[in-house]
């Protein structure tokens, strides 16, 4: 895995160690990282993204304790061999579902009809 697999978003409301936390959940649940992949270290990940190393330390202890990612002695962090390497859509779909309810509801309050707002998607799920 390279660094730049994930999307930072430094802005966003939810805590950066969370988004990394979430990405990984996502990129495994989806088999794009399997059984025994290595990542990238904190130092390389910090580094690409500017942001601070106890950041992503914490992220990657946290998907530890979760059972995501398991501690190679010498190697770094890798997808933990525990983890089956793909989930179901209905699995993978539920890892949306906050924020799927969020976008509903922004879209009801900005009185937003749902065909603009899932055409509007499918573009972006096509780029």
């Amino acid at each position: 895995m390279d660094a730049s697999l994930l999307t930072i978003q430094p802005n966003a409301p939810e805590p950066i160690y969370r988004q990394i936390v979430e990405q990984l959940r996502r990129l495994i649940a989806s088999g794009q990282l399997g059984t025994g992949d290595l990542l990238p270290s904190v130092r390389d990940v910090a580094g690409f993204h500017a942001i601070n190393p106890m950041t992503v330390s914490r992220a990657y202890g946290l998907a530890e304790a979760e059972g995501l990612l398991e501690r190679l002695r010498g190697k770094g962090m890798a997808v933990a061999a525990t983890r089956r390497a793909s989930q179901t859509e209905n699995q993978r779909l539920a890892l949306l579902e906050p924020q799927l309810l969020e976008l509903a509801r922004h879209a009801r309050e900005l009185e937003l009809p749902a065909e603009p707002v899932l055409r509007r998607l499918t573009r972006l799920l096509d780029d």
